[in-house]
């Protein structure tokens, strides 16, 4: 779904996003209350001008409208993979983006992901990974690192990979697999508008993606993993 369609079913004609290249955000009306909207489309690559084109957007939220709501619209082809952006530290920016988020977070304000066509790599995992919660549509495109690649990082024959990716989710890409994961909270059909609303009521105090990734068999050991961690501490 194009950014326009689905901003016109969420708001209405009238909504007030603004895109600048790849870069969207502005603030909508929701059931009265204003609610901050960040995010990126036409598979954005996301270079340390757009990443830091976020975070800034995330920080004014912060200092101008304190508990604003912030929804991010997620639809990234992960990191610039551009000299340029790396000899400027993408990595950095990246993580500056990422840490905005989660400051946002801290100082009360609930961020809510929204995967409307695409998110692969970095630009996921430093947006719709670090909210609150993640949502989806259902025929959105998500992966973090395709099996090649995958294969290259851990030594492991493709085959082999392709063979796990049948059973296991963590080796799949999809959206289905990454609710089993746990990583995408639930997918939104029908009323989009709706969706958001039940989306933001229900907006988790703690991160609870590890626990809904045991309770829905797609990764059984991390939550029991993070406890021991937390007990021994």
């Amino acid at each position: 779904m194009d950014w326009q369609t689905l901003a016109t079913r969420l708001f209405g004609a009238g909504h007030g996003i603004t895109r600048d290249g790849d870069f969207l955000h502005g603030t909508v009306e929701f059931d009265g209350e204003p609610l901050s909207v960040i995010g990126t489309t036409a598979h954005a690559s996301i270079g340390v001008a757009l990443a830091l084109a976020q975070a800034r957007a995330v920080l004014d939220t912060l200092a101008h409208h304190p508990g604003r709501s912030i929804l991010l619209l997620i639809d990234t082809q992960g990191q610039q993979l551009r000299r340029r952006d790396e000899l400027l530290g993408i990595n950095r920016a990246m993580a500056h983006l990422g840490m905005c988020i989660d400051l946002a977070r801290r100082r009360g304000h609930r961020v809510l992901g929204l995967v409307y066509d695409q998110a692969l790599s970095g630009g996921f995992i430093t947006s719709g990974l670090i909210a609150d919660a993640c949502d989806a549509l259902p025929e959105a495109e998500i992966r973090v690192m395709r099996l090649p690649a995958m294969a290259r990082v851990t030594k492991l024959p493709e085959a082999l990979l392709a063979q796990l990716s049948e059973s296991n989710p963590v080796f799949a890409p999809g959206v289905a697999n990454y609710v089993a994961m746990g990583g995408v909270r639930r997918l939104w059909d029908g009323d989009l508008a709706q969706a958001l609303r039940a989306a933001l009521a229900d907006a988790p105090t703690q991160d609870r993606r590890a626990e809904d990734g045991a309770a829905r068999g797609g990764r059984r050991l991390a939550a029991g993993i993070v406890q021991r961690v937390l007990d021994a501490a």
